[in-house]
Order: C-alpha cells, then structure tokens, then sequence
C-alpha cells in the first residue's frame, strides 16, 4: 500500500494568495483534502481570478532556511561599516512582501519595518468577502506582526508613525525617535478619500484590517441599516458582502450605475441583477450634500434633496496618496509617489517605493498583482543582484461580488 503524501502550500504567482489542499477551497467548491493536481482547470484564484497554472509550490521562508540559500549563492553583497540597512515604511502586503524579497537575496541584510499598525499579516482582499466566507475578524490574520519579524529577522516598529524624512542625514524621523537608513523604501499605502460634505467623526473608512475590525465590533451580532457612500471597485464588494451578512444596504454614486468605470463590459447592470434578491437599495445620479447625527442615527442629505437614514456610515469614494514624507524628502510627486518605471527608484538616491502609494508616468496601479514583481526589482537593485527590470502590464480585475463574481479589464 503506498504511503499518503502529507498535504502541500500553493502560492498565486499574481496575487500572493497561498492555497492550502488541507483545507480546501470550500467557497470554490474544493472542499478540505483537495490536492492541486484534481482542482478543475476552470477554477479560478479566490482573491485573483487567474487559474491554478499560475500557482507554484510555497513554503513560508524562515530566516534559517534564507540564510542557507544565500551560503549557496554565488552573489555575495559586501557591507560597509556603519551601513544602517534598510528601512521599509509600511507593514501591509507591500512592506511584508519587500522585506521577504530582500530576505530572499541577503539573509543578514539589517531591516526595520515601520508600522502605523501592529503589521499582522492578512490577505486583504479578504476585507470585502469576509462575511459570505463566515470569516470572524480575528480569522483573517495568517501571521501576527511579531511572529512574522522573528520569522524574517526584521526589526519591526509596531504603533509608530513616520513623520518625516531627512534626506541630508538619512534619517527617517518617527513617533519613537530617529531611525537611520542607507536605503528607504516607501510602502505605506493610500487612504479613502473622504468627501468634504462627509465629517471624518461619523464615517467608516475600509482600507485596512484595524478598520474593519472596528467596524464588524459595532455592526455583528445586529441587523443593521449602512449607507455607503461610493459604488466603484470597494464600495459595491462592501455592499455585496454586508448585505450577505444580514445587514440593509443603501449605496449611493453619482454615476447611474455601480462599477461605472466598466460600463463597456456592462458590470454595473449585471450587479444589479445579482443583487434583486439581496437587501441592496442603489441610488444613482445623486452627490451628497451632508450627513449629521440625529437621535442616535446618521441622517445623509442628498444635493437633490433625498434623505437616508443608517445606523452606520461608509465613505468608498476612491483612494489618494499622503504626500507628506514625500514632500519632507523632496521627492518628485505626480499624483503620489513618481518612481522610474523599470527600477521604482524615487527622484533622490537611496529611495525606492512600491505598491499603492506609486505613480508611474502618472498612473497609479492600485491592485495586488504587481506587488510581488515590484519588490523583487528593488531588492536586485538593493542587493546588487542580476536586475529585475519592473514592467507595467494591463490589469485583470477580480470584483469580488460573491452574488456575481466579475473579471473585468
């Protein structure tokens, strides 16, 4: 009788999500004990969309394992005396992603992370499929802040907020004092942009794994009435997904239809569709003009005069750039971060930047996928390794509407 291979870790090449045949893909319709090699070709990446081709043997890197394959290498990086190492802004994929890339190509290279937040690790696509996958908050993180710094040996700067960057000294100036650096790399994000009618003290803003816990500790365990304000790419996951969980929906746009930047491909009235069984109200064609608290509800106003009224409210209006370290180190700004496009280094020398918070000729690429091909170009050029010249490609977008999943261009 031939022996039963013990189960195996798969990673997505495009978006870093890591399936496990122990347990399956139950959403997908691959229940636990699931091995790669029997998933039907069309099933697709829960988090991506690409198909199971794209997925390669993973095991999570640890810092005796990374230290052997670089004893193997043939690149060795000489270090000067006094070299501070390297100091990674930002402890979300694209900061873990960065420090694990230069992991991979110089074992003893210093790293100090530094993270507004704890830096637990999460996939953070999950924020919007959450409650149709029956997932608690505390389930969604796959490694906390401090397990995941010993794994790598980073030095990890949980609750400290960068306040600025002296280039002349290279120093990045945080909440707990100066951290000194020989190369910096930005990879601290964007945030929801938060329309000016809507006060900051009565609006949820979903972008990231604290956010979310907040806002699930107010709302579970009740039915309750949410308007989201917002119906592009996060607003129309968040109402799918709300909604799933048992709670009344009102989005409201000012385009005529949600996913309005895919009208071509028709996404808006396919949402539509899926959504007539679901507590979902879409109101269209309409800019709100205020929201305030009322008897213990937020009451929004709308420019044509409308009135909805919530026990809790969502801004998804889209995403912007904080400029200020940008603006204290001097670096050339376009719309976010400017970095050259095959090697994602800023306007100054020694500093690099990646992930949500980039421009490159202006456009920023807000999606999961490049990330893992960005950190591996600045680590080659860290490290002095063969390059890895950065390129941009067009983006296939996984709109994570349970009720009607789309790939969309």
């Amino acid at each position: 009788m031939s022996a039963i291979l013990p189960f195996q870790q798969y990673i997505c090449e495009a978006c870093g999500y890591v399936y496990d045949e122990a347990q399956g893909d139950p959403d997908g319709g691959l229940p636990p004990g699931t091995r790669l090699a029997d998933i039907p070709d069309d099933w697709a990446c829960p988090l991506c969309g690409v198909s199971k081709q794209d997925f390669v043997p993973y095991t999570a890197p640890c810092l005796d394992t990374l230290r052997a394959q670089a004893g193997r290498s043939s690149v060795v990086c000489a270090r000067r005396a006094g070299d501070a190492g390297v100091v990674i802004v930002g402890a979300g994929r694209a900061g873990w992603q960065m420090a694990e890339a230069l992991r991979a190509r110089d074992a003893d290279l210093p790293i100090t992370l530094v993270s507004a937040c704890a830096g637990d690790v999460y996939d953070k696509p999950l924020l919007s499929v959450a409650m149709a996958r029956g997932l608690a908050p505390e389930q969604m993180v796959k490694e906390c802040g401090v397990q995941a710094a010993r794994r790598l040996g980073v030095t990890l700067m949980a609750h400290t907020h960068a306040v600025r960057v002296c280039e002349a000294t290279h120093q990045l100036r945080t909440t707990r004092g100066p951290v000194p650096y020989t190369h910096l790399i930005l990879a601290h994000g964007a945030q929801p942009v938060l329309p000016d009618t809507l006060p900051a003290t009565l609006c949820w803003r979903i972008n990231h794994l604290a956010a979310y816990q907040k806002l699930r500790a107010a709302i579970d365990g009740s039915s309750c009435e949410l308007v989201i304000v917002g119906a592009g790419l996060i607003g129309s996951e968040l109402a799918n997904d709300l909604a799933l969980g048992g709670h009344r929906i009102t989005l409201l746009d000012t385009q005529s239809e949600p996913l309005a930047r895919w009208q071509a491909e028709q996404a808006g009235q396919q949402v539509l569709q899926a959504w007539q069984d679901l507590p979902i109200r879409f109101v269209g064609g309409v800019q709100v003009a205020s929201a305030e608290r009322v008897q213990g509800r937020i009451r929004v106003r709308t420019r044509c005069g409308q009135v909805f009224e919530a026990d809790q409210l969502i801004a998804a209006a889209g995403l912007h750039t904080p400029s200020r370290l940008a603006r204290t180190a001097g670096l050339r700004w376009d719309h976010g971060v400017a970095v050259e496009a095959r090697t994602l280094r800023t306007s100054q020398a020694g500093i690099y930047a990646l992930g949500d918070c980039i421009t490159v000729d202006g456009q920023a690429s807000r999606y999961i996928e490049p990330i893992a091909r960005q950190a591996r170009t600045i680590a080659a050029q860290i490290c002095a390794g063969e390059p890895e010249p950065y390129q941009v490609r067009p983006m296939v977008v996984r709109v994570k509407t349970t009720s009607m999943p789309l790939t969309l261009h």
